[in-house]
């Protein structure tokens, strides 16, 4: 099974070191939200340096707050300080309530708004030029060179719109509080769809969700319910939560003993996730503990 972690650390040392146990461990990928390290990107090159095939990737970067070109320049450059392949260049556009309540940024049309966006980078990213009078973008460059080191493009789709643009134009989605009921009827149909419409490869499906191995049920859905409330008030969350039947993120959450979770995360496979990022989170009064019993089924289940 591809299974991969969540990313992050309070300085670029222990970024690195941390992407070198779960390389160790056999991990096939580390996500790193936009805010870890103030910009994720510069640890993961770091960690790329000193990793030789672990799948680093961004799980998302903004796209309003970057233009097009500027995030292909980041992506390359960060790719050639890596000086291997592996990087995927995440990206999607966030919530009404950060790009507009907070920075001030209009999140009207945001689908038009991700899919020019998307139709500027891929190309930049594949060293191909750009001619593109859009709404939102007008980009005219004629002459680029591809990365030293390719860069897999993915978006953050969820609504029917981005998942048709993630499967015509990018590698996959990545997802986030999408459960085994809602990949296998509303994501997976529709960006597999798309990418077989436009003669492109399957694409990848990467399933984030919250993961705990932990004997009380009940007290582990109750943790998650505290520790990831937010992200049920959030419109795009909410309504994937809605399509997989779950009322709440405590309730899209992967928990129970090592036999119940393993059969949560092989049903995501079989809902169609081509890879399971596991948000591991702590239970109980003895956190550490309960972070190692989640850590070494998931390296069980990787190395399977």
């Amino acid at each position: 099974m591809r299974i991969g972690l969540t990313g992050g650390g309070a300085t670029a040392d222990r970024i690195v070191d941390q992407a070198v146990k779960a390389e160790a461990a056999g991990f096939a990928s580390l996500w790193y939200a936009s805010a870890v390290f103030g910009d994720p990107l510069v640890a993961m090159a770091l960690a790329g340096q000193r990793t030789s095939t672990i799948e680093l990737g961004t799980a998302v970067l903004q796209t309003y707050t970057c233009h097009p070109v500027l995030q292909a320049n980041r992506g390359a450059s960060t790719a050639a300080a890596m000086a291997r392949a592996g990087l995927i260049l995440g990206v999607g556009p966030s919530h009404q309530v950060v790009i507009e309540d907070a920075l001030g940024l209009s999140y009207e049309n945001v689908g038009a708004h991700t899919e020019e966006y998307v139709s500027v980078l891929g190309p930049l990213l594949r060293g191909e030029s750009v001619s593109h009078r859009g709404e939102h973008f007008r980009v005219d460059i004629a002459s680029v060179s591809a990365p030293p080191q390719p860069v897999s493009l993915m978006v953050s789709a969820l609504a029917p719109r981005l998942l048709r643009v993630a499967g015509e134009m990018t590698d996959g989605t990545i997802l986030w509080m999408a459960n085994a009921r809602s990949i296998e009827t509303h994501v997976a149909p529709r960006i597999n769809a798309a990418a077989s419409t436009a003669g492109r490869p399957a694409p990848r499906i990467v399933a984030g969700l919250p993961v705990a191995v932990h004997d009380d049920v009940a007290q582990a859905r109750d943790t998650a319910a505290k520790a990831f409330a937010g992200y049920g008030t959030l419109p795009n969350y909410r309504r994937i939560l809605d399509i997989g039947g779950a009322a709440g993120p405590a309730d899209a959450a992967i928990v129970g003993d090592e036999v119940s979770v393993t059969a949560q995360i092989r049903a995501l496979f079989d809902a169609g996730a081509t890879d399971v990022w596991a948000a591991a989170f702590p239970v109980g009064d003895d956190r550490a503990a309960s972070r190692q019993r989640t850590r070494a089924l998931l390296e069980e289940l990787a190395a399977a």
